[in-house]
């Protein structure tokens, strides 16, 4: 007899209720047509119903398995009530998967408070108000899985991203404190962390005063697709994978900052390129 221990976590796509935030565009986007076609329930999130309509449409499958509900990240009074209408659409969530995010192009002493402010609200603040309304219909189901989608600069830090950086550093101290508090509820969290991916993230990133960037920097339209990058990440999503590092030659950044002195990797960050 198999004595080869199984996670009861881990059950077939068509089976799940997946909400995904950020659903709008980019990678979001991207995990929703992918989980449409392999028959799971859907709730896309994202500021904009027309968008949100717009991805709706675009999936193949029964669109009655695809929910739209709107939210906003920077209004964190409004997610609680956000969460309990997502857990009444299908009665449950089975996987939550942040992917919405806004990125920064500016020295961190030409950023305005304000404008770091908006980045946290996004990327930090938002995602941790939503998964702690989350958790406890997780814990009473007796299973659950986070996806955050973080960043190669949630790892390190580099110029015109400070805020960025902080807001992505504070991801994974969040989460991975997380984790093991919630490892006994049978509920895994995934911390993804992409490379360059051929998105508009960089065109709507802000400056230091909020305006918009409005160009897409040239490592970024070279590099993978968001198709590409979903095709790669999904395997590990669904093996619950805690880590997931997927991307082009940048990734060296983050085996020299494992491995070269630190003085040594400081001086080499200086020097380089922004990611």
């Amino acid at each position: 007899m198999s004595t080869k221990k199984t996670n009861k976590n881990i059950f077939p796509i068509h089976h799940q209720v997946i909400w995904i935030i950020g659903a709008s565009s980019g990678i979001g986007e991207a995990l929703v047509k992918y989980y449409a076609t392999m028959g799971a329930k859907l709730i896309i999130s994202a500021r904009s119903k027309d968008k949100l309509y717009q991805v709706k449409s675009s999936c193949k499958g029964n669109p009655m398995n695809v929910h739209v509900l709107p939210l906003d990240l920077e209004n964190p009074h409004t997610l609680a009530g956000k969460v309990q209408e997502a857990l009444r659409i299908f009665g449950r969530v089975d996987t939550l998967i942040h992917s919405a995010g806004v990125t920064q192009r500016a020295l961190a002493l030409e950023t305005n408070l304000a404008v770091a402010q908006k980045i946290m609200n996004i990327n930090y603040w938002g995602p941790v108000a939503i998964t702690q309304e989350v958790i406890p219909a997780m814990q009473r189901m007796g299973r659950g899985h986070i996806v955050v989608m973080s960043s190669l600069m949630g790892k390190i830090g580099t110029r015109f991203r400070s805020s960025y950086a902080a807001s992505k550093h504070a991801l994974h101290g969040y989460f991975e404190s997380l984790r093991p508090e919630i490892y006994d509820d049978n509920i895994r969290i995934s911390m993804v962390c992409p490379g360059f991916v051929d998105t508009s993230l960089g065109e709507k990133a802000l400056k230091g005063d909020g305006e918009k960037y409005l160009k897409k920097d040239e490592v970024h339209a070279k590099a993978m697709t968001v198709d590409q990058f979903v095709k790669r990440l999904v395997p590990y999503l669904a093996k619950q994978k805690e880590e997931i590092f997927i991307a082009g030659s940048e990734i060296k950044v983050i085996w020299a900052s494992k491995y070269l002195p630190g003085k040594l990797f400081r001086k080499k960050i200086r020097e380089a390129k922004v990611l």
